[in-house]
């Protein structure tokens, strides 16, 4: 068992030390939200006052952090990850972020002498709380080794993508499929409505046909055909219409850095942005029909 300084503790990272709690690693926490702190408590963590606090002997730390800025400021500023971690501590990163951070700060950890993985996840809340999340991990081979163990504990697959920054754009560019396969489904199902076809009917063809995705037969927009998406809970989220947004952002952003062309997916963030923009960024991702049915 190993001792683990965990950083951002928000609706995916908090159920995600509690699993590691539960498999009886020593966890030290850190957020700057008192509520957070109090809910890792509740699962078993100890509470650490500050970044260096949490990060202080553990022989493994784990970052779970909103956007790029929040990585590069966590693991490179004065009195970060990197100037408080002892020599050989295994880093792992499973906030989302951009290609580049990704890159940089593992370029920084290498220099300092510490093992750093890229480990964006995806499954949501429920595979969060799960612990059946699929880890897309970037870096060395030795470092995803160590890294393993650990992530195994809050998920069911680990698939070592390639060098630093690899995991980010596996996650990247799985959402960007998934945003879009979002919207092309809850299209079918409001032309399916139009032209009089039961949604049921509709699921029950195309969930056995070529129009099979993840975003039909797992998290089907309209109530009544998958009674565990979060159509039937009034689109309360497993992975918010903001989340989507930020993902396809990102996505955009590598686009435009590499060279690639990404239509589909300048598109998808388009609707999210507007369906954000119309106040709806707390609902899930998947929410969006109503937008797309004219309800919004």
């Amino acid at each position: 068992m190993a001792t683990i300084g965990f950083i951002g503790l928000g609706n995916m990272g908090g159920p995600m030390l509690a699993n590691l709690v539960k498999a009886g690693h020593t966890v030290r926490a850190f957020d700057l939200s008192d509520a957070a702190l109090a809910r890792a408590e509740a699962a078993g963590a100890t509470r650490a006052g500050s970044v260096p606090d949490a990060v202080e002997g553990a022989e493994v730390v784990l970052t779970m952090l909103p956007a790029g800025p929040h990585v590069r400021s966590v693991y490179l500023d004065e009195g970060g990850i990197l100037a408080a971690a002892a020599p050989s501590t295994l880093l792992i990163d499973c906030s989302t972020i951009d290609v580049d951070t990704a890159r940089a700060v593992a370029t920084a950890a290498e220099a300092a002498g510490l093992h750093m993985v890229d480990a964006p996840v995806s499954g949501g809340v429920g595979g969060a709380e799960a612990g059946t999340l699929t880890f897309m991990v970037g870096g060395p081979d030795a470092a995803v080794t160590a890294a393993r163990p650990i992530l195994e504990v809050m998920g069911k697959a680990v698939v070592h993508a390639g060098g630093p920054g690899t995991g980010q754009a596996a996650k990247v560019c799985n959402n960007m499929m998934l945003g879009i396969q979002m919207i092309s489904v809850a299209e079918a199902f409001m032309l399916a409505k139009r032209l009089g076809l039961d949604a049921q009917k509709l699921f029950d063809v195309s969930s056995k046909a070529s129009g099979q995705c993840w975003s039909l037969t797992t998290y089907c927009p309209v109530p009544g055909p998958v009674p565990t998406s979060p159509a039937n809970r009034d689109y309360a989220p497993g992975f918010t219409a903001a989340m989507m947004l930020k993902d396809l952002k990102l996505a955009q952003e590598a686009a435009a850095r590499s060279g690639a062309a990404t239509p589909m997916g300048a598109a998808a963030e388009s609707l999210y942005a507007l369906f954000c923009n119309q106040g709806h960024d707390g609902l899930d991702f998947s929410g969006i029909i109503r937008m797309i049915d004219g309800q919004e």
